[in-house]
């Protein structure tokens, strides 16, 4: 029964009661809330609430509401098979009553609300965003509650949810406008990440009608800001600024969302140059003038500090957001970013920012942070790189890598230009001596929680951390210079050294010089070992090093691991042992960022291909049981991993390990996915006839009793072992697949993003299934005992299984890899074979996809796959570089038999069949599909 207005009381006092401190009063509501959650009218009834002028003070009902009407729309919004969800009608009544609540005062609600219009925008733009009446009455909502107001879709007008959001921003107060920018911002955050070429090509329209509004807007409000700023720098405090503090402050924020509005449109409104080869004209509208913003808000990062808090944090934010955005564009945009007018001011900006700060930037590390991002990102652009290709002789035509190429080639003169020699020098010297060493904060830190020292040195985040940043900056600094860095690099290695005996104790500038030192001959061990014997270095200071065992030697033991670690290549036979037994020694320090630092290192000698298992042998045993003691000491999970990596090097590469089987047996009992991942990548078909048994009732002892991180670990090695083996490993593992499928139908994925994920990745391992062995999903899906299973989880199923896995891969298409969304659209094409008329229920969704992933394909790489992570054919002749583990799980990536098959010729020869089996019907509902719709199947399919 719907809910209608005389339930308003009731819901008013639900709501009130779910925040009570009483248990007896909160629980009671809560359960009669969560009941009320999928009635008709319970969103109509909490918007009531939520926008009703008496309650506007009484804030915490409002929020409470707000959170419970979010909560809903992200479950029942979208058409589900579980749930009856929200009428159309209601639909339109929402939609239209949030577009008339526009100015809410606070600014929670306000957020709430902001998301929940990108939600619904996701799903109904541009086809369902219909419009009545500026307002919807509470009178109307009666009405349409007692169903007398019959609404027709195809009466009503369809304005454009962006221009009526522009068209409200010219008549609104400084309060209205900034929760406009809110919403828009947040739908277009929304809409960005929709992947379907049609979803792209809407997002592409948005951008060439809203861009220069905004922009005209962005800039207007800097102005204001910039003479504001002004106007508070030179008076003081006075009661009678305080309003104009407060609208300035507004503006501020307002300016901030159309800033990240800009950002928006620029990186997805436009395809990226460097794909098409197209210059991207709000590039160079924008950059330029972004950076005269940050130099002219950077003045009063220091003066703001003490006198206006809420502007100096302002301003902190700014900055960093602006050259954030600045960095966002380069990557995006490269080839546009690299016309001289952007690049040139740019990186000259950034190289005086970081070598000769203005002191109060010294303090912005976060500024600084993102000045090196953006050196970084440039001197690395593999856009910018020499191209190596030549040309047809007599060849007039000027192809797109002749442009590409002339292109790099006025970068390399611009940074050749922002870049002479000494500049190279004093940036390497600054980034060492400055940077690289280490503070007191950061030795207070070490010595309250070593552990997460280490990870956050060394596996944190480049961009997040200063010194993580300006190490990864030096490491590409050196790369392109290494012929004019080694020497200097070399020289300051020397000086430390010579400035601090291996016998001083006292933390002084001296002994911090040498760790930074230390430090950066470490990261850059491939060239710098042209200028320095390992041998000497070794035997001369850093066995030295590790005699003294005083506490405030531990930075420095940690920073011999790691250079005893990155110099592997270095270690020849005749030192081979030494660097063991001195690897050893520092896996039992009591300090365990030492050992964790050791672990690793240790962990690359024996990967090595020169490992000596003749000189490690007698060691084995002290290394077992320091392994095993570091990871019952160690608390964080990637603490245990990184150990765990280390035991499961020593089982592929000594041989000796049957005196220590039985501890390893009772470990492994316990995070062992990654060895089996080896086992299965390595071993093949060996592994799977001995071991195929045993392999099963792990994965069905480890899905359904682990959490949603664990899930993600395991759901991979489920994935390879069906690509690996198809036929034979669905049968053996039928309960767990079981599992997966209560996984793909349970709810809760809404709200939780590794619930999310874990059902995206299980939605992609049956799809899988159906498509390299469709008789065998087709037998899961039919089993009685998977219903059982589903009974017991308390998933209503009221329908083909197979038609409730469809709705799941229809709703994740756009949360997975490129793969997986081909691997979805060929599963659904299969599904337009199945002998149910429901399949033509579906008709439009599967085709919408289908066809999109078709059209898409070229232009829908993930980050991972366009990084120059993907193998062909002659990748293979290198095969002695890459370790055997990670060449073979690249030739089972490059021999997926995905690749193969073609989805549009199965969509189009299934669409036949559908057509046989379901005749008229078929006919009909082609008949309704929407014509865009159509002309991308026919486009897609090649259909005349």
């Amino acid at each position: 029964m719907a809910l209608s207005a005389s339930d308003l009381t009731a819901i008013y006092s639900l709501l009130t009661n779910s925040m009570s401190g009483d248990e007896s009063v909160r629980k009671p509501a809560e359960a009669a809330l969560s009941q009320f959650e999928s009635r008709p009218g319970f969103c109509s009834c909490l918007m009531e609430v939520i926008t009703a002028k008496d309650l506007a003070p009484q804030v915490d009902v409002r929020l409470m509401a707000s959170v419970y009407f979010k909560n809903s729309i992200n479950r029942y919004w979208r058409t589900r098979r579980d749930s009856v969800g929200i009428s159309n009608e209601e639909k339109l009544h929402l939609r239209q009553k949030l577009l008339s609540h526009l100015r809410e005062e606070n600014y929670q609600i306000a957020v709430i609300l902001a998301v929940l219009i990108s939600k619904i925008a996701r799903v109904d733009y541009p086809k369902e965003w219909y419009s009545l009446a500026p307002y919807f009455s509470i009178d109307i909502f009666i009405d349409w509650q007692c169903h007398k107001l019959q609404l027709s879709h195809s009466s009503l007008p369809k304005p454009e949810l962006f221009s009526f959001l522009a068209q409200q921003l010219q008549s609104t107060d400084i309060l209205a406008s900034h929760r406009i920018f809110l919403i828009i911002f947040r739908t277009l955050k929304e809409l960005s990440t929709k992947r379907l070429t049609a979803d792209q090509r809407h997002f592409a329209e948005i951008s060439s009608h809203f861009f220069d509004y905004s922009w005209h807007l962005w800039q207007n409000d800097i102005q204001t800001i910039l003479h504001g700023f002004c106007t508070l720098a030179q008076s003081h405090k006075s009661n009678a600024l305080e309003q104009y503090q407060d609208e300035l402050y507004l503006t501020c924020e307002r300016w901030l969302l159309c800033l990240k509005i800009i950002r928006q449109l620029v990186i997805s409104g436009f395809p990226s140059d460097a794909k098409c080869v197209q210059e991207v004209q709000p590039v160079k509208q924008v950059c330029p003038v972004f950076l005269n913003a940050i130099k002219s808000l950077l003045p009063y990062y220091s003066s703001f500090q003490k006198e206006h808090p809420k502007f100096w944090d302002f301003v902190k934010r700014a900055c960093i957001k602006l050259t954030k955005v600045l960095v966002a564009i380069h990557i995006r945009h490269p080839y546009s970013f690299g016309d001289k007018c952007v690049l040139g001011p740019v990186m000259d900006f950034c190289l005086i920012t970081i070598t000769d700060p203005e002191p109060v930037i010294v303090s912005h590390e976060q500024f600084l942070i993102q000045c090196m991002v953006m050196v970084k990102r440039i001197l690395e652009c593999k856009e910018y790189k020499p191209s190596i290709t030549g040309r047809v002789m007599e060849d007039t035509r000027i192809t797109v890598e002749q442009t590409k190429r002339a292109i790099s080639n006025n970068v390399g003169d611009i940074l050749a230009s922002l870049l002479p020699p000494e500049r190279i020098i004093h940036l390497c010297n600054v980034l060492i001596r400055r940077y690289f060493v280490l503070r007191a904060s950061d030795l207070e830190e070490w010595y309250q929680n070593p552990e997460s020292f280490h990870h956050e040195q060394d596996m944190v985040q480049w961009t997040e951390k200063l010194r993580p940043c300006a190490e990864a900056l030096y490491i590409v600094l050196f790369e392109n210079n290494s012929q004019l860095l080694g020497p200097i690099v070399v020289s300051i290695l020397q000086e430390a050294m010579n400035g601090c005996p291996t016998s001083a104790t006292e933390v002084t500038p001296g002994l911090l010089l040498k760790d930074a030192a230390y430090g950066a001959a470490a990261y850059v061990y491939y060239e710098l070992s042209n200028y320095l014997s390992f041998k000497d270095w070794f035997n001369g200071a850093l066995s030295f090093e590790l005699s003294n065992d005083h506490p405030n030697l531990r930075f420095i033991h940690r920073k011999v691991a790691m250079i005893l670690g990155q110099w592997v290549s270095e270690v020849k036979d005749d030192t081979k042992r030494q660097v063991y037994c001195a690897l050893i020694r520092l896996l039992q320090n009591k300090d365990l960022s030492v050992r964790l630092a050791a672990c690793r290192a240790l962990c690359s000698h024996i990967e090595d291909a020169n490992f000596s298992e003749q000189d490690f042998s007698d060691l084995l045993p002290t290394t077992w049981d320091s392994c095993f003691k570091l990871v019952e000491e160690v608390e964080e999970f990637d603490s245990k991993v990184q150990v765990l990596n280390l035991i499961s090097v020593l089982i592929g590469r000594v041989s000796e390990l049957i005196p220590f089987a039985n501890k390893l047996v009772q470990f492994f009992q316990k995070v062992a996915v990654n060895i089996i991942e080896g086992y299965i990548v390595l071993g093949g078909s060996d592994f799977l006839s001995v071991h195929a048994s045993a392999l099963a009732k792990l994965l069905d002892l480890i899905v359904g009793n682990v959490n949603d991180k664990g899930l993600l670990a395991t759901l991979p090695v489920i994935d390879i072992l069906v690509q690996c083996f198809p036929i034979e490993v669905p049968p053996l593992i039928n309960s767990t697949l079981q599992k997966l499928v209560v996984i793909c139908l349970s709810g809760g994925d809404d709200r939780d993003p590794s619930k999310a994920a874990v059902k995206a990745s299980s939605a992609a391992i049956l799809a899988r299934i159906l498509v390299m062995n469709t008789n065998y999903l087709a037998q899961v899906a039919s089993d009685p005992s998977l219903s059982v299973l589903l009974q017991q989880a308390g998933v209503p199923i009221e329908e083909n299984i197979l038609l409730c896995l469809v709705d799941v891969w229809l709703d994740k298409v756009d949360n997975v890899s490129s793969t997986q969304r081909k691997i979805f659209g060929l599963a659904l094409s299969i599904i337009l074979a199945l002998r149910v008329p429901q399949v033509l229920d579906k008709l439009d969704q599967i085709l919408s996809v289908c066809t999109s992933v078709i059209l898409g394909v070229n232009d829908d790489l993930t980050e991972e796959e366009s990084s120059g992570d993907n193998i062909s054919s002659s990748s293979f002749h290198g095969e002695g570089t890459i370790p055997s583990k990670e060449f073979r799980r690249r030739q089972i990536k490059f021999s997926d038999p995905i690749n193969q098959l073609s989805l549009e010729n199965s969509v189009r020869d299934n669409l036949q069949t559908c057509a046989s089996l379901h005749g008229e019907s078929f006919n009909s509902a082609i008949g309704r599909m929407h014509p865009a719709l159509f002309a991308q199947v026919k486009q897609a399919l090649k259909m005349p």
